[in-house]
C-alpha cells in the first residue's frame, strides 16, 4: 500500500499533525504540501489535512477536494482553533466531508490548533467562545499529536487485507 499525507499549513498547526500522522505509517509513504500534489493517482490512501477557516473549508480545500478525490480512499484531518468540546464543531467538519464529493472517506480526525498572533489579538471571529477566551494556546500539544499517531495506525490497521 503507498500513502500519501498532503496538508495546507498557515500556520502551521496543520503541518505537525501531518508530520505525527506521517510518523506513524510504516507502508511506503510520501509527505506533501496540497499546493504540490498533481494528483492522487498511484496512492491507495491519501491522508489530507486542512486547516478549518471561516467554520469550514475555505475555497482553495473545496477546488482541491472538488479536483482530486473523486473515487479515492482518503482520511481527513482538520485543526482549528474551536474548543473540541463546541456543539457547534461536527457540523463544521462535516462541510469538509461534504466538499469531498465521491471520496470513499476512510476516517477524519481533528484537534485545536494555535490561534495565530493576529486572530488573538483582535478576536474578529463573531463567536461567543471567542471573545471569553482562547483555549488555543500550545496546540496542537503532545496528546493532541499522539492522538493523531493513534488516529493513522487506526486507519492503516482498517485498511490492511
Amino acid at each position: 500500500m503507498k500513502v500519501l499525507v498532503a496538508y495546507m499549513s498557515y500556520t502551521g498547526n496543520t503541518k505537525k499533525v501531518a508530520e505525527a500522522i506521517y510518523g506513524a505509517i510504516s507502508e511506503p509513504k510520501e509527505i506533501k504540501r496540497v499546493e504540490d500534489v498533481t494528483s492522487l493517482e498511484g496512492y491507495d490512501l491519501a491522508f489530507l489535512g486542512f486547516p478549518m477557516r471561516a467554520l469550514g473549508p475555505d475555497r482553495k480545500v473545496k477546488t482541491f477536494l472538488k479536483t482530486h478525490v473523486k473515487d479515492r480512499s482518503i482520511a481527513l484531518f482538520i485543526t482549528h482553533m474551536a474548543p473540541e468540546d463546541s456543539s457547534s464543531l461536527q457540523g463544521w467538519i462535516q462541510k469538509f466531508r461534504d466538499a469531498a464529493v465521491g471520496a470513499n472517506i476512510v476516517g477524519v480526525f481533528d484537534c485545536q490548533g494555535q490561534a495565530s498572533g493576529l486572530i488573538r489579538m483582535i478576536m474578529i471571529i463573531p463567536l461567543a467562545f471567542m471573545r471569553k477566551h482562547d483555549t488555543s494556546q500550545g496546540q496542537p500539544d503532545a496528546a493532541r499529536l499522539e492522538r493523531a499517531r493513534a488516529f493513522a495506525n487506526e486507519i492503516m490497521n482498517k485498511l490492511k487485507p
